[in-house]
C-alpha cells in the first residue's frame, strides 16, 4: 500500500476505486507482492534442488492458487477439499502435496485415487495404508522433530506435546512397519511451526531429517515445512531466508554427494507468500468515547479477521481516508457481540465516522478463517494484478446464508 499525492493505493489502484467496485469491508491482494515473495524464496534457495509449495490454508481463493501456479509454485494441502480446490485451479496431481492430520481414512483413500503426493503422520495410519496399498503408492512420512520453533505456542507444531507428526523416537517402529509392508517411502517431512527467526532452530530440524533420510534409500525429497516470519510492524524483522538458504546449501550439497539420486528440498510457505500482499479495508461506523478509551467501531469483527483475537497477532492499522489528520489514540473494535478488539491504543490519524481503515498483513489466514458468526455475511475479495483490479469473490448475501439450511414444518 502506497501513499501517492495524498491518496492511498494498492498495486497502483486507488483505494477509493477498490471500495467503489466491491463495497466494504473487502480483502484486497496485490499480485506483485506475491510474485516478489516467491522470487525471493526461489533465489534464496537456488544453491540446491528445491521446490516451493504454497500452504493453501493461508488463502484458498482459486484465483490466487492459479496465480501461484503461474509462478512455478506447487501446492501444500491439509484437507481433501483443498486438494479439490487445487485441481480446480489447474494444478496437476503431481504438483500437490496432501498432508492431513487426524483425517478419516476414506479421505486419505480419496487422495490416493486423485493421484496427489500423500504424507502420513501417524503409525496406525501407516500400518493400515501399508496393508491396503503395499508399495504400489509412494508416500511421505511426517516427522515430529521435538523442536520448539518459537513465536506463538498456538502455531508451533514441532514440539513434544504437538499432535502433528510421528516422533523421531519412534523411527525404529516406523522402519519395521515400512519393511513389513514393503512401503515405498519417497519423502520425509517436518514442520516446526511459524515465526522462525533463528536459522539455527530451522537447521537443527533439517539436520535431524537428513539423519533419518539415511535410513530410507528411496527418498527423493525432504520437506522442511516453513514458518518463515514476516514483519508486522515498521520496526519488526522477518526471517533472513537468504542466510538460511546459504547455510542450508552447503549441507544439502554434501548430503547429495553421498547419494546416487540427489534429493530435492521442499518448503511450504503460506504467510511468507501472501501475508504482506493482503489488506483488509473496513469502514468506521461509530466513534465512541468512554471515561477511559476512545473506540473506533468498524463494520467488521472476528467473523472476518480473527487472528488478533485468536493469536494476539498485530496488524498495523492505517486511516487511509485522512492521511494528514492529527494523530490520536484509538482502540479499534468490531461489531460482533463478543470482545473483538483489533488493536488497543493505536496512534492513528484522526478517525471520523465513515473513514476507511486498512489492516496490513491481512493476506494470510484472514478470509480463510472467516465465518458467519452473528449471521454476518462474509466480504468480497479483490486481486490487483498489473494495475488492474479484479473481483475474485463476490460479497455474500442473505440468500447464501440460507442456501444450505432446510426449513421444516413445526
Amino acid at each position: 500500500m502506497e501513499l501517492v499525492n495524498g491518496t492511498y493505493n494498492i498495486g497502483g489502484v486507488a483505494i477509493s476505486d477498490l471500495t467503489a467496485m466491491a463495497g466494504l469491508p473487502v480483502y484486497v491482494y496485490d499480485a506483485a507482492v506475491i510474485e516478489r515473495q516467491a522470487r525471493r524464496l526461489s533465489q534464496a534457495f537456488s544453491g540446491f534442488p528445491h521446490r516451493i509449495m504454497f500452504a493453501a490454508k493461508a488463502l484458498t481463493n482459486v484465483n490466487v492458487l492459479a496465480y501461484m501456479r503461474t509462478l512455478g509454485v506447487g501446492l501444500d494441502t491439509v484437507s481433501i477439499e483443498e486438494v479439490h480446490l487445487g485441481l480446480h485451479a489447474g494444478y496437476k496431481p503431481s504438483e500437490i502435496l496432501y498432508t492431513p492430520n487426524m483425517e478419516s481414512y476414506s479421505e486419505l483413500a480419496q487422495a490416493v485415487s486423485l493421484g496427489v503426493q500423500v504424507n502420513i503422520d501417524a503409525i496406525s495410519v501407516l500400518e493400515r495404508f501399508g496393508h491396503d496399498y503395499g508399495n504400489s503408492v509412494p508416500i511421505a512420512i511426517r516427522v515430529n522433530p521435538h523442536i520448539m520453533a518459537g513465536g506463538n505456542d498456538r502455531i508451533s507444531t514441532g514440539h513434544i506435546d504437538s499432535k502433528f507428526g510421528i516422533s523421531i523416537h519412534q523411527m525404529r517402529h516406523v522402519q519395521r512397519v515400512v519393511a513389513s509392508n514393503r512401503l515405498h517411502v519417497n519423502g520425509l517431512h517436518m514442520h516446526t511451526g511459524s515465526d522462525i527467526l533463528d536459522a539455527d532452530v530451522f537447521l537443527q530440524g533439517a539436520e535431524l531429517l537428513l539423519e533419518i533420510a539415511e535410513q530410507f534409500p528411496d527418498v527423493r525429497f525432504l520437506d522442511f515445512g516453513s514458518g518463515f516470519k514476516v514483519p508486522y510492524k515498521p520496526d519488526d524483522i522477518g526471517t533472513d531466508v537468504e542466510l538460511l538458504g546459504e547455510r542450508l546449501a552447503a549441507r544439502i550439497q554434501a548430503f547429495n554427494a553421498t547419494r546416487n539420486q540427489p534429493i530435492e528440498v521442499w518448503f511450504e510457505p503460506g504467510k511468507f507468500l501472501v501475508s504482506e500482499a493482503g489488506h483488509f479495508l473496513v469502514r468506521v461506523n461509530v466513534i465512541k468515547q468512554t471515561t477511559a478509551t476512545v473506540f473506533a467501531g468498524v463494520d467488521s469483527g472476528l467473523n472476518h479477521l480473527i487472528r488478533p483475537m485468536m493469536y494476539g497477532s498485530h496488524h498495523e492499522i492505517v486511516n487511509v481516508s485522512n492521511p494528514d489528520g492529527t494523530p490520536r489514540i484509538y482502540t479499534v473494535v468490531g461489531y460482533i457481540c463478543e470482545t473483538d478488539t483489533f488493536g488497543w491504543d493505536r496512534k492513528l490519524n484522526e478517525v471520523r465516522e465513515g473513514d476507511v481503515l486498512a489492516f496490513k498483513n491481512a493476506g494470510a489466514y484472514g478470509y480463510s478463517m472467516s465465518s458467519n458468526y452473528n449471521a454476518r455475511l462474509r466480504p468480497a475479495e479483490i486481486l490487483v494484478k498489473d494495475g488492474q483490479a479484479h473481483i475474485i469473490r463476490r460479497r455474500e448475501t442473505i440468500d447464501d446464508l440460507l442456501a444450505t439450511q432446510i426449513k421444516i414444518s413445526m
